[in-house]
């Protein structure tokens, strides 16, 4: 089969004529190289960050068809989306990504401190941490927003090292009190406080408490205080006592001192005695003053007096009182076997008796011829019978009564009393306090 074609026609023709007929195809259009337009997708630009693209076409497209497109984002910011991107045919990128500011957590408050930063919470920011005062900080002083959006280091944290301020009172001196060795000393509690929250857990006193008696000499006393971390501080301060003392005072001749308190500091009384047989003259008592000097003079121990020219027993009697115990024998006739007896035992105690402030009073024989005498002293009439019907003394046979010093009636006896039971009675009963530490104190001045 032939085919001729009639120009303009559109129609095929068949030589032989036949009745087939042909649609004529439309001459197809030009095509387009879309290959070869620069931009066919939209210009990358990412803010705060950089696309570097690579065209199959070379370095001056930048966007054509098939272009690929590295994406990164400046220091400080992190891409959010694909690292790559396209360019693909429907005319946008394969996909979208932007560059997102870099930013560390919120720091937490530090208890008992507080930080600054350089740059709030943005990457490179720094932040210095700082403590009250009284506080130390423990761990990390800085800390640094880093790339990874994590700060470096750990949390610090402020710890109270810093020990309590405590002041003690000044140190001072007392004198001590009158008649004392001691003073009462009073003061204020120490002055604490502490540099990191103000709270003192405790204070703590080594020593006696404000107000108590403190004796000579110096002592030291001492605080301690503790914070609320167990932090301590001490402090101390010294208290001197001081006892002022007189000239220290030397007995009389024939007697002895008996002294108050200490014997010789401020305040002490002494009372001078004299011995057996001997009577004071002067002053009994002086003081230690607080000029560390004595009142009045030191008194004599003179052999005592006795005065028999008197015109009644009660007289006589006067001169012993306080003074003197009495022992008054009394007996029928100078050769009773009783009154031999008694008066030779007595002779070998004298001392005993002195010791003992005893004086002896003889009353013996019948009237008119009747003796009585106190050692060498001789007693009118008159006074042996007032003495006889005072005390109750019979002449018919030997009887002996003990007056003390008061004159008052103590013990009588019907034969001659032996002097160790005699000294035994009165020790046990009659002797003063005073006495009987004298006597304990000097021993036994006999032997």
């Amino acid at each position: 089969l032939s085919l001729s074609f009639s120009p303009g026609s559109g129609y095929y023709t068949a030589e032989s004529h036949t009745n087939e007929v042909y649609v004529e195809e439309p001459p197809p259009e030009p095509a387009l190289d879309y290959r070869r337009v620069p931009q066919w997708c939209a210009t990358l630009n990412i803010h705060r960050g950089e696309a570097t693209c690579y065209s199959p076409r070379g370095g001056s497209y930048r966007s054509s068809l098939g272009t690929r497109c590295e994406l990164s984002c400046t220091r400080g910011y992190r891409l959010v989306g694909p690292s790559t991107v396209q360019c693909l045919p429907s005319r946008h990128w394969s996909g979208m990504a932007y560059c997102r500011q870099i930013r560390c957590h919120v720091l937490p408050a530090v208890l008992r401190g507080s930080y600054v930063c350089s740059a709030g919470v943005q990457m490179d920011s720094r932040c210095d941490y700082s403590c009250l005062p009284g506080y130390q900080l423990e761990g990390d002083r800085s800390r640094i927003c880093m790339e990874d959006g994590r700060w470096s280091g750990s949390e610090p944290i402020c710890v109270d090292m810093e020990p309590p301020k405590i002041r003690c009172p000044d140190s001072r001196e007392r004198i001590a009190e009158p008649g004392k060795l001691t003073a009462t000393v009073y003061w204020d509690p120490p002055r604490v406080k502490d540099s990191a929250d103000g709270v003192i857990k405790r204070v703590m006193l080594r020593g006696p408490e404000p107000g108590s008696e403190f004796p000579e000499g110096e002592h030291v006393i001492r605080y301690t205080a503790y914070d609320q971390a167990y932090n301590r501080a001490s402090c101390k301060f010294s208290i001197r006592v001081q006892v002022r003392r007189c000239p220290v005072l030397k007995p009389p001749q024939n007697g002895y001192l008996a002294c108050t308190s200490d014997g010789n500091n401020y305040g002490a009384t002494c009372e001078y005695q004299c011995d057996g047989g001997y009577e004071r003259q002067g002053t009994s008592l002086r003081v230690c003053q607080s000029t560390q000097q004595w009142t009045g003079s030191q008194p004599l121990c003179a052999p005592m007096q006795i005065n028999t020219a008197v015109n009644s027993a009660a007289s006589l009697l006067d001169q012993f009182h306080e003074k003197r115990r009495l022992l008054i024998i009394s007996a029928p006739d100078s050769s009773n076997r009783y009154y031999k007896m008694q008066i030779s035992m007595l002779q070998q105690a004298t001392c005993g008796l002195d010791l003992r402030h005893v004086t002896t009073i003889e009353l013996v024989g019948q009237p008119p011829h009747e003796v009585g005498r106190i050692r060498e002293h001789q007693l009118s009439l008159s006074i042996i019978e007032e003495l006889r019907q005072f005390l109750h003394l019979t002449r018919s046979h030997f009887n002996a009564v003990l007056l003390d010093k008061a004159g008052i009636d103590r013990e009588r006896y019907i034969s001659p009393v032996n002097p160790d039971e005699l000294f035994v009675f009165i020790d046990t009963y009659l002797l003063s306090e005073q006495e009987a530490a004298r006597q304990a104190q000097s021993g036994d001045l006999c032997e």
